[in-house]
């Protein structure tokens, strides 16, 4: 299923980049939907984290391991020198403008916009406000394209680029024609931008607002997240006054607004064995002498099932920092099911040579990916085998693979580190 409006305001931010990356050549591989990205759990992991500490989007990751986040970074590095500007001035001047987006129009537009995608309470007064200061902002972009095609040169920049997203919004949402009359020479820039090939790669056709958008006050219910009532002592504090939209950035409202997905796990009977209660003792103490004892007095063959996993391109596997980055992005894919399954993947080998391959256990006796389509994104790019739990090359995998020591006979390379689902 698509993004909903609000989560696409929010991503809008990268269009930026995507658009600068047409004009560059550069080939980006956009992550922005479920599974391969689902927004506020993939980026509030450890591993996401750990590149991009914020935890916000967008986020850029080359091919190189060099990472950026915040959006016009981003666009900055994927533009050529053209759109960054040729000369000394030119580039100042271009950064005035991408700075100018992010100072005078975001604020008013958010203000503005945010109600009528049902992510803010609507406020009167602060609504009249942002309107005038987007009367103002589009005042000055007016007189300044009154003699320019472009806002930087003759052609166009990072400036127009920058410019041009964040209006996008108040063009699609607020702005109906009789709003944006006063404002000629802003519309003609805006059009020619949109209607360059490389803005149209990325946005598509853009529909300009026809009647301007309102609060819709049963949407914005609909869309809130469930809160306990307060006590009477919470709602005389001055900070009870706030609305539950008030007290979220961006990020968490339209996060709040997303609908909760059923458990797939919900059909199965309650299980004797208790995966938390492995997962620390793996987790703690040692493999051998404690947690692997510990999994096998206690595994409950008729709820839970052992499968391996290998690779299916190890020729495609070059260097190895690589080859554990595919592991662990699946990891994090993967996030919600961690409460029903337990892993361990070894890469094996050196770079140019090497393979990838594990033990999964799962709830139930199906392979569990299979059961929600967020979970389907890696699994297919892996020949996935059950394993009879009786039998002694199942008992003896299942030690290899959870100590990441043994001879591995199936393999042919050697150990080179794990990674653990748990």
């Amino acid at each position: 299923s698509g993004i909903t409006g609000q989560l696409q305001f929010w991503f809008s931010r990268a269009y930026k980049a995507q658009i600068a990356a047409q004009y560059s050549g550069v080939h980006l591989k956009v992550a922005s939907t479920p599974p391969a990205f689902t927004f506020g759990q993939t980026n509030r992991l450890p591993n996401f984290l750990n590149s991009f500490p914020l935890g916000k989007v967008p986020a850029f990751q080359g091919d190189d391991g060099f990472c950026l986040f915040e959006s016009n970074a981003i666009a900055h590095y994927l533009s050529t020198d053209a759109l960054r500007g040729s000369t000394p001035q030119a580039s100042a001047h271009i950064l005035q403008w991408v700075n100018f987006a992010d100072s005078e129009i975001i604020p008013p537009a958010s203000a503005w916009v945010f109600p009528t995608l049902g992510i803010m309470q609507f406020n009167k007064q602060a609504t009249e406000q942002a309107k005038e200061e987007v009367k103002r902002m589009l005042l000055v972009l007016n007189q300044h394209l009154n003699t320019r095609t472009f806002l930087v040169g003759e052609r166009v920049t990072l400036a127009d680029i920058t410019v041009v997203c964040s209006l996008l919004w108040i063009y699609k949402q607020v702005l109906e024609p009789a709003f944006r009359e006063p404002y000629p020479n802003v519309n003609r820039w805006f059009g020619t931008c949109i209607n360059q090939p490389q803005f149209k790669a990325v946005l598509g056709e853009v529909k300009l607002c026809e009647k301007m958008a309102q609060f819709d006050a049963k949407k914005f219910a609909e869309l809130q997240p469930k809160k306990e009532t307060p006590s009477k002592k919470e709602k005389g504090g001055k900070d009870a006054a706030a609305s539950p939209a008030e007290e979220m950035d961006e990020c968490e409202a339209a996060l709040a607004s997303e609908p909760k997905t059923k458990d797939p796990f919900a059909h199965l009977p309650k299980s004797t064995f208790v995966l938390d209660e492995f997962k620390r003792k793996y987790s703690n103490e040692d493999t051998l002498t404690v947690a692997l004892p510990h999994f096998w007095e206690n595994f409950d063959k008729e709820g839970y099932s052992i499968w391996y996993g290998e690779y299916r391109f190890p020729e495609e596997l070059a260097m190895t920092f690589m080859s554990c980055n595919l592991i662990t992005g699946m990891f994090q894919r993967l996030d919600k099911l961690r409460k029903n399954a337990f892993a361990s993947v070894i890469l094996f080998g050196t770079n140019n040579d090497s393979s990838i391959s594990g033990i999964w256990v799962f709830r139930g006796q199906d392979l569990a990916f299979s059961l929600s389509e967020d979970w389907q994104i890696d699994y297919e790019s892996y020949n996935w085998r059950k394993m009879d739990v009786d039998s002694e090359e199942c008992k003896t995998m299942v030690k290899e693979y959870f100590a990441w020591e043994g001879e591995f006979k199936h393999v042919g390379k050697p150990f080179n580190q794990g990674k653990v689902f748990k």
